[in-house]
């Protein structure tokens, strides 16, 4: 049986402050995937905490889990939690939503049932998608730079 998972990111910045931060998406993804890979660049120029939303189309054929490493030598991460997990259209599997689990759990951050009922990988109605909430306390006065790899598998 083929194992199809995917995990696109979209980056939104909800500083504390308003000094500019950057955010950078970068990752690859095969049609088949038994793992997929994203790494997210968070920067910010000032010392004040900042709170970052990450919005993720989740697509599997399968049970999975998101696990989630952060590192930075700049800026300590005091949270990372999902705020909201809703279906895209009719192809999503209706006990997806319901049944998707947002403890986290060391590494791993969400985890659930297959998603995804038919549809393709560009199908817009066949994905959850899901809110991540990243809040960052700079531990320097000027400059910090962090990076959150969120990498998704299949489970059994």
């Amino acid at each position: 049986m083929r194992q199809i998972f995917i995990l696109i990111a979209v980056v939104f910045l909800a500083p504390a402050s308003s000094a500019a931060q950057t955010a950078t998406l970068t990752g690859t993804v095969s049609e088949t995937v038994a793992l997929s890979v994203t790494r997210i660049t968070l920067s910010g120029d000032d010392a004040q905490p900042s709170v970052i939303r990450v919005p993720l189309l989740v697509r599997s054929n399968s049970s999975f889990k998101i696990s989630a490493v952060f590192e930075s030598q700049t800026a300590e991460l005091s949270g990372l939690s999902v705020v909201d997990v809703h279906a895209t259209g009719s192809l999503v599997s209706p006990q997806a939503v319901n049944t998707v689990d947002k403890r986290r759990e060391g590494d791993v951050v969400l985890r659930g049932p297959r998603i995804s009922l038919g549809g393709t990988l560009n199908s817009p109605n066949n994905a959850l998608q899901v809110t991540l909430l990243i809040r960052l306390k700079p531990q320097t006065l000027s400059g910090w730079t962090a990076h959150l790899t969120l990498a998704g598998s299949p489970t059994q």
